[in-house]
C-alpha cells in the first residue's frame, strides 16, 4: 500500500516499535487495522480499510463503494471472519518461508 500511495496521503506507523508514540492502546492497535485521516478521525476494521482505499487513487472506487448503505457492515463481517483465521494463515506462511516454498 505504501508504494501505491504516490500522493503521500497516508502515514504508515509501525505500532510494534516501542519508540513510536501511540494515541491508542498498542494491544488494540495490533489486534485490528486502524487508520486516522487528515482530520484526525480514527477508523478501525473495515471502515479503516475503506478510508485507506479512498486515499489511494487505484482503490478509490472500492473505498467509495464501501460507503454504500450496508457495505461497511458487510465488510466488517468479512474482516472479523478473516481475523479468526489470520493466526493460522500467518503460521502457514511462516512454515512455507522456513521450508523455502
Amino acid at each position: 500500500m505504501r508504494r501505491l500511495d504516490r500522493r503521500g496521503r497516508l502515514c504508515f506507523v509501525d505500532v510494534g516499535d516501542e519508540s513510536v508514540a501511540c494515541p491508542i492502546n498498542r494491544g488494540d492497535l495490533l489486534a485490528r487495522f486502524h487508520v486516522s485521516d487528515a482530520h484526525g478521525r480514527f477508523f478501525h476494521g473495515a471502515a479503516a480499510f475503506a478510508a485507506m482505499w479512498r486515499a489511494i487513487p487505484l482503490f478509490r472506487p472500492l473505498g467509495l463503494a464501501a460507503q454504500a448503505p450496508g457495505m461497511t457492515w458487510l465488510l466488517e463481517r468479512f474482516y472479523r471472519a478473516f481475523l479468526r483465521v489470520r493466526p493460522r494463515l500467518q503460521r502457514l506462511l511462516r512454515e512455507r518461508e522456513r521450508h523455502g516454498r
